[in-house]
């Protein structure tokens, strides 16, 4: 079951933060002034095992400075409400997100920590009415959370997938409409059922995606294969102890695909300079 978090490992990932934020980013802080891309996201963003996350990769394949704002666990909604984010991303020529899950988000019938969004906080009254055979007491993770709901009954689950698709395009919608230019979607794409609640990004399908696409300057969809996922398994680094939470990460030779199909995209937002607000 994927649950990320950042602890002493291999990697010193000097986290940092950003304004009056109090999201913990990629470190080293990235100067922000001149023409910069600003990337948004969660885990994969942020580069969890990587020594190359994939902002450095973009910004050294293509020459134009790109700042990392990815940050582990984090659904969108912990941008949309970030002053210190949407104010880099205001003065980015080009804001990339990466497109997370629709399970770590605040919504009707629970509750997730501001910062640390895969924590499943509390369950409201509502989805206690719907499931009142669970102790919600049991529950760390969100995603271990919707597993156990989706297994105890699908068709009430089918209430919860649908509030939480809707929560997750209206914070889609909310975070881009702050930005002074429409942003390139970043969607990694994967068919690999972890934990039994679905493939990663968690509840966002196609039909999801459509909706959202017309406020998006494009969307760079990157499909994850289990060759590709190995192929780059060689290349992270992490302890003995953090084997099994690498092995369900994408790893360097999906981000170096995902960087590669950006190079031409911030090459044209550098040449073209800050939207206009």
């Amino acid at each position: 079951m994927r649950q990320d978090t950042v602890g002493r490992g291999a990697l010193d990932y000097r986290q940092c933060n950003y304004g009056l934020s109090r999201l913990a980013f990629r470190g080293p802080r990235h100067p922000l002034a001149g023409r910069y891309a600003a990337f948004v996201g969660g885990t994969e963003t942020f580069g969890k095992f990587m020594q190359e996350p994939l902002p450095a990769i973009a910004e050294r394949l293509s020459g134009v400075s790109c700042a990392n704002f990815g940050c582990v666990n984090a659904g969108i909604g912990a941008f949309a409400d970030d002053a210190a984010v949407l104010a880099a991303c205001h003065d980015a020529v080009l804001t990339v997100i990466e497109v997370t899950g629709a399970h770590n988000i605040s919504n009707r019938f629970y509750k997730v920590h501001p910062r640390r969004n895969d924590r499943f906080l509390k369950a409201t009254p509502l989805l206690r009415e719907i499931y009142d055979e669970v102790d919600f007491a049991d529950f760390t993770f969100t995603r271990h959370l919707l597993s156990v709901l989706c297994h105890i009954s699908p068709t009430r689950f089918r209430l919860v997938r649908r509030e939480l698709r809707r929560v997750w395009l209206d914070r889609m919608r909310d975070f881009i409409a702050e930005l002074p230019a429409p942003p390139v979607l970043l969607w990694y794409r994967d068919t690999t059922d972890v934990g039994g609640a679905g493939p990663d990004p968690l509840l966002v399908t196609d039909a999801l995606m459509a909706e959202i696409a017309p406020l998006a300057a494009g969307i760079v969809r990157v499909d994850v294969t289990d060759r590709a996922r190995a192929d780059g398994q060689f290349r992270m680094v992490f302890g003995p102890a953090e084997r099994a939470a690498a092995a369900e990460m994408l790893g360097p030779a999906i981000h170096e695909t995902a960087a590669r199909a950006l190079v031409p995209i911030l090459a044209q937002a550098a040449l073209r300079g800050r939207p206009a607000a």
